[in-house]
């Protein structure tokens, strides 16, 4: 009786992997349909970068490079910032690796990789020295960027960014997810099963206090996201996030460039505090704005005061 069990607990057990990898697979198929790629590919050492590149029919209208944050696409800067720029700036937006349809580098992208590759495919576009914004993880690699390649931009704008260690550790999620042997498992089960609900709820929780734009899931394409390979590269890169971010603030005292810091004092994913607010001590001359009430995406809360930090920087 008991080896009955045993051999139909297998084989159930078989089956619903079986199961779980298909629905998988075709949940991801069918994110790529209802997403393919917005813009255009350029390879830089075998890597494959995609980016959109828009602005006005003007050779020498200053160009902005804006980097997404973790679990993110270039279709977050889409939805509402990159209309408000290419009137009067070439704006491009990258997708991270392992996001949207930018290749892997390797396992594990760090910070000053991800930024000397999104530098080198900036060059290789014509773009020799743009403004750089980056958001949240973004930021992170926005520092980088000035940081790896300091003559390969005019400025620098931190949205909500990354630039301090914080002493708060990294959530179960990640630590499963980032795991050799537990990742794998988790990442064919959320790709496969998550429900919309959940996906709403997590979407809203990053916009709080504010809410979503109307629409905005529909196009960002969450489902982009929840493939496999996207949710381990982005918890790896996740989770290996903090002693990078140690090893750099000793170095952002040799920034240059004039910088930009934005950041909303309700932001509860990024402390404003814990960040921004040294950040604005540690780069010489950088300014910072304080969203009242905003939360982690200003862009879409206040998209004017980007906007504005932008027009700044290219002003000076």
């Amino acid at each position: 009786m008991m080896r009955m069990v045993l051999v139909w607990s297998v084989v159930l057990l078989a089956g619903f992997a079986a199961l779980t990898l298909w629905r998988a697979a075709a949940r991801e198929a069918a994110a790529e349909a209802a997403h393919p790629p917005a813009g255009h590919f350029v390879m830089v050492d075998g890597t494959r970068v995609h980016y959109i590149d828009t602005g006005p029919d003007n050779p020498d209208a200053p160009a902005v490079v804006l980097i997404h944050g973790s679990s993110g696409n270039l279709n977050d800067w889409t939805v509402d910032i990159v209309g408000r720029l290419s009137d009067r700036y070439r704006v491009i937006a990258f997708d991270r690796p392992g996001l949207g349809y930018t290749d892997l580098v390797g396992r594990n992208a760090s910070a000053a990789e991800q930024a000397r590759l999104l530098a080198d495919a900036a060059r290789a576009i014509g773009a020799e020295a743009p403004i750089v914004v980056g958001h949240s993880y973004g930021g992170a690699i926005a520092l980088a960027w000035a940081l790896e390649r300091p003559d390969a931009l005019s400025g620098l704008v931190v949205l909500a960014g990354a630039s301090n260690p914080w002493d708060t550790g990294i959530s179960t999620y990640y630590q499963l997810l980032s795991h050799p042997v537990s990742g794998p498992v988790m990442a064919a089960l959320i790709s496969a099963w998550v429900p919309d609900r959940v996906v709403s709820q997590s979407i809203a929780g990053t916009f709080a206090p504010q809410s979503a734009p109307p629409g905005y899931a529909a196009h960002f394409g969450p489902g982009l996201t929840l493939r496999r390979f996207s949710l381990l590269e982005n918890a790896r890169q996740r989770a290996s996030l903090l002693p990078q971010i140690e090893a750099m603030v000793p170095r952002y005292s040799a920034i240059a460039v004039p910088t930009e810091i934005v950041h909303g004092d309700a932001d509860t994913t990024v402390g404003l505090h814990v960040h921004s607010v040294p950040l604005s001590r540690q780069i010489p001359d950088a300014r910072l704005t304080v969203l009242e009430g905003v939360g982690h995406m200003p862009q879409h809360a206040d998209p004017s005061a980007l906007v504005d930090a932008i027009d700044r920087l290219a002003a000076r």
